[in-house]
């Protein structure tokens, strides 16, 4: 990964990451990396977690798996250990008992819904009520999901060769939105503040802060109706050295989070949280000579 003030992606990273290289989709890799940056987000608010921690463990996820295969590290481990780890980067760290009871009603949940998909609104047969069960902290289950937790945070900090500095977009927006004059304007404020909270895409490990900045404001302001000064003497992106087509790439990652997914789609994403499902999936859909 090259290195500034925080780290991104290199080039021949983006065009092949080590899980596409070993079969496993673009389109794939993308929802897992979403959908394992939502139990991140889940279990921040279960623990009562400061956002700053939540968003850095997002950010290290989404960059752990450019450097790491799917087919080596489940999507459900390594989200733990990268809250574990964040928890403790922004000083305000979790009992490890907590985050592994709240990661284990997490995956028990998901295994319901695989197990009991929601039923069509049309259907009249109601949907399978969820129930938590416990584990017993005398159970295997409890010391594997601890063995799990230790083992990621390790390889985390390890394959990201310790860098784990990031750099949060929160104050930087404040700043462009004052010089566009739009700091009275609480609704573009909100909005461009939610598309920053979408650190579910790779975004942060891909472009430099002021980039996903800009493209939150555009979104924002487009969704508002609100012109801002875009002629080719005076582009508002320009004045925070951001690249058109680097924002507008932004704005695409972000909003392919809001599009519609097949059911099949949601099950086939709830089934590879695990290393085990993952491996079995490329076993039953990727020939032998595809994977390394």
């Amino acid at each position: 990964m090259s290195t500034s003030l925080y780290p991104l992606a290199s080039l021949a990273q983006i065009e092949k990451t080590p899980s596409r290289e070993d079969g496993i989709p673009e389109e794939l890799e993308l929802d897992l990396r979403a959908f394992g940056c939502k139990l991140i987000h889940e279990a921040g608010i279960l623990l009562r977690q400061k956002q700053v921690a939540v968003a850095t463990a997002q950010i290290l996820f989404q960059r752990f798996w450019y450097v790491t295969s799917m087919k080596q590290f489940g999507i459900g481990d390594i989200g733990m250990g990268a809250l574990y780890l964040a928890s403790k980067l922004e000083e305000c760290p979790v009992r490890m008992r907590d985050l592994i009871n709240v990661y284990d009603l997490l995956l028990q949940r998901t295994a319901h819904k695989l197990k009991h998909p929601p039923e069509p609104v049309s259907s009249v047969i109601p949907s399978a009520e969820f129930k938590y069960v416990p584990m017993s902290y005398f159970g295997n289950t409890f010391y594997d999901l601890k063995d799990a937790l230790v083992v990621a945070e390790m390889q985390i900090l390890k394959r990201l060769g310790f860098n784990v500095h990031v750099v949060l977009p929160y104050g930087t927006l404040v700043n462009y939105l004052r010089l566009l004059g739009l700091t009275e304007r609480e609704d573009v404020s909100n909005k461009a503040w939610g598309y920053l909270n979408d650190a579910r895409t790779p975004v942060y490990a891909l472009y430099a802060v002021p980039t996903i900045v800009s493209a939150a404001i555009m979104l924002a302001t487009r969704q508002l109706g609100i012109a801002l000064p875009s002629s080719p003497e005076s582009c508002w992106w320009e004045l925070f050295d951001a690249d058109w087509e680097d924002v507008w790439s932004v704005a695409g990652y972000i909003m392919r989070l809001y599009r519609e997914r097949s059911p099949n789609d949601q099950a086939r994403v709830l089934g590879l949280v695990s290393k085990k499902g993952i491996r079995t999936w490329l076993e039953e859909n990727v020939p032998a000579s595809n994977q390394s």
